[in-house]
């Protein structure tokens, strides 16, 4: 019988990215000439990768980048927030006890992120994290990502999981989204990027600190303890 496995979000989740993710976002924006947005504010862009962010700016001047612009910003934003990393991101509190419990419990431990894959890897590697992961799978690890359901499905697989025995960890409404499409247990952390209260999505669990993601909620949602 396979291992039961938690898989986490990256950004506003397992790591509190925000002050790189901001730094990277407005030196894109500095170099199309826009406005820089301030720290509250990020909040709006978060959840869907670079891209997005960009895109999700550019919105809220009512401007429109064009393919060409955008494809040269995202390759900016890559650029500043490779060479930056980890800066200032570091894991929230609680979460590497958290994690060692779970696998020493026996869970394997997954990432499922809209964020790069080979960014994410260099961003825990960097944090010295990236060991404890039997996959790490970003938005470009397969040909779809979240909320595609498939996207967690597949990394639970890739990290030789069953989703049949697995919990998801996200902080956003895409995360909570992904994991019920995909059938999938869901606790939501109330200390992320998401724009309204993750109660409004209606996960399986909330928690507002790492202390309260025993391996007994685990086993609860996984079904880990009857399996």
């Amino acid at each position: 019988m396979s291992q039961p496995i938690v898989v986490f979000d990256l950004d506003g989740t397992l790591v509190d990215t925000a002050p790189d993710l901001l730094d990277s976002l407005n030196h894109c924006l500095d170099s199309a000439g826009m406005q820089k947005v301030d720290p509250v504010a990020l909040r709006r862009y978060v959840g869907q990768g670079g891209r997005v962010m960009i895109e999700r700016a550019f919105e809220a001047q009512q401007k429109l980048p064009s393919p060409e612009q955008l494809d040269w910003l995202v390759d900016i934003f890559i650029e500043h927030y490779s060479a930056h990393m980890p800066g200032h991101s570091a894991l929230y509190e609680g979460a590497a006890q958290a994690m060692d419990d779970l696998s020493k419990a026996g869970y394997l431990l997954a990432v499922c992120t809209n964020k790069f894959e080979g960014l994410s890897v260099n961003l825990l590697t960097g944090l010295g994290q990236a060991s404890r992961f039997n996959a790490i799978c970003g938005s470009d690890t397969f040909a779809f990502r979240k909320p595609d359901p498939r996207h967690l499905i597949e990394t639970i697989k890739k990290a030789g999981g069953d989703p049949d025995r697995a919990v998801m960890i996200g902080d956003s409404r895409t995360d909570i989204d992904t994991a019920k499409a995909a059938g999938i247990p869901v606790v939501a952390v109330d200390f992320g990027y998401s724009d309204l209260p993750v109660s409004a999505y209606d996960p399986s669990r909330i928690i507002s600190h790492f202390r309260e993601l025993k391996v007994e909620l685990a086993d609860e949602l996984t079904g880990a303890v009857n399996a």
